[in-house]
Order: structure tokens, then sequence, then C-alpha cells
């Protein structure tokens, strides 16, 4: 499990509001007043990826300010990124004062003031993910990252897409996640922020080639989970839905899958997932060649050859053998 859990219910009604601003000061400090502050209501899980902190959250409305004076105090020096997923805000900050809408992905700097106002109603709670991280490690020029501070970003598309799906991912499965896997983690969420950012900002030269790589890495599987089902998802597709060359996308992908090709992925995945289909009790209706078709695997024969090859057993075998006694005499004769 990643992450410290806190949950406003847990301790007594006076102490909530309290621990809350606490738990926030760990990472983005700022005056916090609420009119539900006597008895608060929140829900956190602060997740240290190494560098990055990512904050998934649902709290009753507030207003936070980091004025002047605590900038002075105390400045981290990091940026500040929010995905609201339901609620509304206003943001004043850098010269810009605007709204903020569910879907919305908005940056602060914490060396600049900053006053962000969510909207109260009926004390429902506000829900959204935050991401930190020191502004040192972003490559990119503070002229540019001033341009798009304090005002609503696009994430509904393209490399913002990736970006929010990574972070709900995070958040589902931050219970079945090791601490040794945070270091890895935070370093694919920084890179999929730089591209994001850059590409927005249209500095995209900046970045380094190591992280370009990772980045189009992380799309490309995002692309391939996508199409599997797609008999023709190939490698000459996915190159050109990417527009890079072939040659590049094999470069790549060996790289992150440490030597394993495109087509033998998008292979073993089709069989993986046919193969839990297989042995689930309540697909045991489905004919053996549909669950392939549904897999990207139409062809009844090359299925069975290429499962046969994976697992040592033809299909019909293995899902004998995977379903429960009682049911396996019922669709003996049906596959």
């Amino acid at each position: 499990m990643i992450g410290l859990t806190f949950r406003s219910e847990d301790m007594p009604a006076e102490d909530r509001f309290d621990h809350w601003r606490a738990l926030l000061d760990r990472s983005r400090a700022s005056e916090v007043d609420s009119a539900y502050a006597r008895d608060y209501r929140a829900e956190c899980r602060l997740m240290e990826l190494g560098p990055v902190t990512v904050l998934p959250l649902a709290c009753a409305p507030a207003r936070y300010r980091r004025g002047t004076r605590t900038v002075r105090a105390t400045d981290p020096e990091r940026y500040h990124l929010t995905l609201l997923l339901d609620g509304d805000a206003t943001l004043d900050h850098a010269g810009r004062s605007g709204a903020l809408r569910p879907g919305d992905l908005h940056v602060v700097d914490s060396s600049r003031p900053y006053d962000l106002r969510m909207a109260d109603d009926g004390g429902r709670l506000v829900r959204g993910i935050g991401v930190d991280f020191p502004k040192a490690l972003l490559p990119l020029p503070p002229h540019r990252m001033g341009e798009l501070l304090g005002r609503g970003l696009p994430v509904q598309d393209g490399m913002g897409a990736l970006l929010t799906q990574m972070l709900a991912g995070l958040e589902r499965q931050a219970d079945t996640l090791r601490p040794a896997d945070a270091p890895r983690l935070g370093a694919v969420v920084l890179d999929l922020l730089s591209a994001w950012l850059a590409q927005l900002a249209e500095a995209e030269a900046a970045l380094a080639p190591e992280t370009r790589h990772r980045v189009m890495a992380e799309r490309v599987l995002a692309f391939i989970k996508q199409n599997l089902h797609d008999p023709e998802l190939s490698p000459p597709v996915i190159a050109a839905a990417h527009h890079i060359s072939l040659s590049y996308l094999h470069r790549v992908f060996r790289q992150w899958s440490q030597g394993e090709s495109v087509a033998a992925w998008i292979r073993r995945r089709r069989l993986e997932g046919a193969r839990r289909d297989l042995a689930d009790p309540l697909l045991r209706g489905t004919p053996i060649h549909t669950i392939a078709a549904r897999w990207g695997l139409p062809r009844a024969s090359d299925f069975t050859r290429a499962f046969r090859a994976a697992y040592g057993v033809c299909p019909k075998e293995f899902r004998c053998q995977a379903l429960p006694e009682p049911v396996r005499a019922r669709v003996a004769n049906k596959v």
C-alpha cells in the first residue's frame, strides 16, 4: 500500500479541521478558512512518490490563501497542480482570475501568492487530485510556465487525457501498490506532466530525449490497451497513429519493455485476456472462438496454436481444467 490516509470521521469533530490543515501544510502550506470548520469533513491519501506528491482528496468547501507573508516565510519552490473532479472553484493567481469547473486542471507556483475559493453547494464535498513537485525538476523555462499559471488547462484528450488516466489509476490502485514502486511511479508522473506542460507551452524542444521516449512509450501503451480487440492492430498501425517511424517505435518500446517486441507484447496481452475469460464461470456459455475474437484473435487455428504454445494446453482443455468441477461436465460438450 502506498500513502498516508486521512479520514476526518476517524477523529473528534473539534480536531478535524486542525488536522486537515496540518496535513496539507506538509505539501502546500496556506491559510485555510471554512464555514464548516466546526465539524469538517475530508478524506485524502497523501502519496509520496519520490520527489512527487499525489493527493487524491475530497473535502468540504473552503478557501485556501497563500499570501505574500506566507510565501516569504515558507517557500518549498514547488508547482502545485490540481485536477478538479467534482465541484466549482475560483482562482486568483499570477495576475489572472477565473472560474474552474470539473475536468479543469490548474497550476499554481508556491513562490507566488494565490487565492482559491471553493464554491459552496450546501456543504457538498469538492473532489480532486493534487500533484506537487519541485520546480527544479521541470525542464521548462520559468517564463513559459508563467503563461500557464492560474487558468484552467485542457485535459480532455491527447497528453492531458493520458495524464488524468494515470492519476485516476494511481488513486484506484493505491492499496495494491508497493512502497518500492513509488520512485518509478513518481518518475512516470513527472515525465507525463513535463511532456504535457511543454506541449501547452510550445516548449517541447526543452525536454530531455529520455523524457520524450518514456512519454511516447506511455502513449503507445495506452493506445494498444484501447485497441487490443482490433485484429488489425499492428506495429505499422501504431506507428502511423503516433506519427513516428516504425524503427523509432521498436526502439522506444524495447527500452520500456526490456527487450520484448511490440508484436510479442500485444500477443501476450491478448492471450492473457482470453485466458482470464476462459476461466470465468460467468462466461462458460460463451464459445471459445467468440472469446478469442473479442481479444483480436479471430482465426481459431492461430489462436489455438498460440494458446498451446503459451500455456501448454489447448483453450478447450484449459477451460475444462479451470472451471469448478460441477461446471465442467455441463460445458465439456459445448465448447
